[in-house]
């Protein structure tokens, strides 16, 4: 991890790591034996990531699941996936590129693989809309479906996004009707689906690729209806606020599953996916194979009155 992309509660982590790759260099260049040293500080940089990313507050998992160097949906299909063909366009405007989707692999059985897509610079997140869709994207999504369902193949979706993009266009060409529109068509979909929250799971932005048969949250993801700092501007009036709103909100993958939201939470190595992709695609990997096979194993009826069920489910009444 560069010490220029990192969180404030990683300074210390960061510190070591410098440290480290300086003994390094500098062993490289006169020709040391540093091996002992770059040992200890080796064995104190595991231990003091592991203790740091153990004892995160609500807000600092906000944090992590934001990272700049987090993988995105395309690494995911990279490393997890084969023989990926991107599928373009709603058929009916123009190709949202904060959402893509197409044909893959998972251990030679063909999937539908649709996700939430961010940029790394400037330059690509302009491209991407920083991962937050127009109606256009929604659609295209539903479009892919539709066709996953035609010809019989489960659908694997990844989200992480902010939320859905909530500009003039956007509204105009009915950013509310495409979420609701998705809501209503995953929640009948004749073949296996699985959700995959792999970062920030934002708002009805998240939700239009959301219901699934199965949602599978990484360790240091987050799902919720609204972000902490808009929580806190409307409920404290304050962005100030955004730590008590964050612990309020029970937003991590940790409370997902509590709550019954989600169905199973993914470990990730210590200081996060971004620290060691390689492992978190294998463990995904892994999760999504076991998860296919038990709903690949159901007839399509049942498959989806359990969906129904399960979601009518979530939630509690209090009658005041």
């Amino acid at each position: 991890m560069s010490s220029s992309a990192h969180l404030a509660f990683e300074r210390d982590i960061v510190e070591l790591e410098d440290q480290i790759a300086r003994l390094r260099e500098m062993a490289s260049k006169r020709g040391l034996d540093v091996a002992d040293e770059v040992r200890v500080l080796t064995a104190k940089l595991e231990v003091l990531r592991d203790e740091t990313y153990r004892n995160l507050t609500p807000m600092e998992q906000v944090q992590v699941a934001r990272h700049p160097k987090r993988p995105y949906t395309l690494d995911y299909i990279a490393g997890i996936f084969t023989d990926w063909f991107e599928l373009k366009g709603d058929r009916g405007y123009r190709n949202d590129e904060a959402i893509v989707g197409g044909w893959a692999r998972l251990n030679g059985q063909s999937i539908m693989v649709i996700g939430h897509q961010k940029g790394r610079d400037m330059k690509a997140n302009l491209r991407r809309n920083f991962g937050m869709p127009h109606p256009e994207g929604y659609r295209k999504a539903l479009r892919l479906m539709r066709m996953a369902e035609k010809f019989g193949r489960p659908v694997v979706t990844m989200i992480d996004t902010p939320g859905a993009y909530p500009g003039f266009g956007a509204e105009e060409r009915g950013q509310a009707e495409a979420i609701a529109t998705n809501l209503r068509e995953m929640a009948r979909l004749r073949v296996p689906t699985i959700s995959v929250v792999i970062g920030e799971g934002g708002s009805g932005g998240a939700l239009a690729l959301g219901v699934t048969d199965r949602i599978l949250v990484l360790e240091h993801s987050i799902y919720s209806v609204i972000s902490p700092e808009g929580c806190a501007a409307i409920l404290w009036r304050s962005a100030d606020e955004r730590e008590k709103a964050a612990t309020a909100l029970r937003l991590t993958s940790s409370d997902l599953l509590s709550l019954g939201v989600a169905d199973e939470l993914i470990p990730e190595p210590p200081g996060g996916a971004h620290a060691d992709p390689e492992s978190t695609m294998a463990a995904l990997a892994g999760t999504l194979k076991r998860h296919l096979d038990e709903l690949g194993a159901m007839k399509p009826d049942d498959m989806v009155a359990r969906r129904w069920a399960k979601y009518e489910a979530l939630g509690e009444w209090t009658e005041v």
